[in-house]
């Protein structure tokens, strides 16, 4: 089956940037590599039982003792499958792409709340984005980055970034009116505005993104271990291509408790943020924060 015009058009341009940039991509592919491989290496250094009572003490702050419970037990159904190695990997990959939507996804989404127009390209770039299957997002990255975990990071970011955006711009669109008005009246210049007035109260709006993008992120790394990404993925995989329902099925579940951990721990970020940022004085002392710096 041979691809129409607009296919040969995407092809192009992919073989064009690996001809002549194929000497930076490298270099990102190696900065990229080192990076992952040293949060994967941090983690896996931390002990195991060091590592749950780490994660049952922040669930309990964060959560609850119920919810604390809970990590205590998923994480020994994960060591006790003996996917405790493949968790790690798959969470420091996951880690990296979520680190890097959010430097990324974060200012464009501010910039869009900013300006009409920014926001009208993005919106189409992120639909594009969104809709477009997450398997195609594998050939360029293959092609361009190689086999192996950069370009499944690359492709993670890729596909992962747009909730952030959009909540971002969202939140800061949604602050009202009678706030930015509070501060400008007490001098507050637009940097003011943003980091003491917008953003503060955009924050549960944020973290919403933050929370999606995690969660769209472990998703993609799973479907990356095609392209050897290795982690959860993998052991996935391996039970797909031996027929193997037991393996599957662990590998699965080590997939979906890791996925409860990720979102119940980032979901209480939002939540308690909203519960801070509610009332007239907190809105009130945001604006004379804003006056006074």
């Amino acid at each position: 089956m041979n691809s129409s015009i607009i296919g040969k058009f995407a092809e192009n341009a992919v073989n064009f940037l690996f001809q002549h940039f194929r000497g930076g991509f490298d270099a990102f592919s190696a900065a990229l590599g080192a990076v992952v491989k040293l949060l994967e290496d941090g983690l896996a250094a931390v002990p195991f039982v060091a590592m749950l009572v780490i994660l049952m003490a922040f669930a309990l702050w964060r959560r609850g003792v119920l919810f604390s419970a809970f990590v205590g037990i998923a994480l020994l159904a994960i060591h006790y499958m003996g996917l405790w190695s493949q968790t790690v990997s798959t969470l420091a990959l996951v880690v990296a792409a979520t680190f890097f939507s959010l430097v990324i996804g974060v200012p464009l989404g501010i910039w869009g709340a900013r300006n009409r127009r920014v926001e009208v390209v993005l919106r189409s770039l992120l639909d594009f984005m969104q809709t477009m299957p997450a398997f195609v997002y594998l050939i360029p990255a293959v092609i361009l980055f190689g086999l192996g975990r950069v370009p499944a990071v690359i492709a993670t970011i890729v596909f992962s970034m747009p909730p952030v955006v959009r909540l971002t711009t969202l939140g800061i669109r949604q602050v009202r009116e009678e706030l930015l008005e509070a501060g400008r009246s007490f001098g507050s210049t637009d940097t003011q505005l943003l980091w003491k007035i917008q953003l503060p109260n955009a924050l549960p709006s944020i973290m919403a993104g933050v929370n999606q993008t995690i969660m769209m992120a472990l998703s993609m790394v799973v479907v990356a271990s095609m392209i050897g990404a290795g982690g959860l993925g993998e052991y996935v995989l391996s039970g797909i291509q031996r027929l193997d329902i037991g393996i599957g099925f662990e590998g699965g579940l080590g997939v979906v408790l890791l996925a409860i951990v990720l979102d119940r721990l980032t979901e209480s970020f939002g939540v308690r943020s909203k519960k801070a940022g509610t009332g007239a004085r907190t809105a009130k002392a945001g604006a004379g924060a804003a006056a006074r710096t």
